[in-house]
């Protein structure tokens, strides 16, 4: 199969990722290299926390969102060149266990003046657990090739 083009887009589109099951030992590898603040690190600090429990680093559950959209049904030809993010939120903690699943939808694209060959896209990508609660949002903008053999 091959990789999606600016050009196999729509606006409005919305796509959704497989689940992903966030394990215990995978926070705290992360923490440990990335993010060692004794709550995503070590259950009792966690406990006494605002968590009141182990948690993901903000940051790791961005990393899975990340691998989320580019596992996911928007595979780009030759991948998406990040622009930028807006509004990145986490308004729910990740725990141990917790399946997180990814929502894109497409908001605009636009031909790129600067880099003929490719386009820009801007989406909202929304992460859920399995409970349907929002553990992370953003928009981001991204540079994506253009499709020269598609028709018209």
């Amino acid at each position: 199969m091959r990789g999606l083009y600016f050009d196999d887009l729509k606006v409005g589109a919305r796509l959704r990722s497989e689940p992903y099951r966030v394990t215990e030992d995978e926070i705290v590898a992360f923490a440990q290299k990335w993010d060692v603040q004794a709550f995503h690190l070590d259950h009792a600090a966690a406990d006494a926390s605002v968590f009141g429990g182990l948690s993901a680093s903000g940051w790791h559950t961005a990393a899975i969102a990340m691998r989320l959209f580019t596992t996911g049904p928007l595979r780009f030809e030759g991948g998406a060149v990040g622009l930028g993010v807006d509004e990145l939120r986490w308004p729910v903690a990740v725990r141990p266990g917790d399946s997180i699943q990814l929502e894109t939808e497409i908001l605009d694209l636009r031909a790129s003046r600067s880099k003929p060959g490719y386009g820009l896209v801007r989406v909202r990508n929304v992460a859920t657990n399995q409970a349907g609660a929002v553990v992370l949002s953003y928009v981001a903008n991204a540079l994506v090739l253009r499709c020269s053999t598609k028709s018209s």
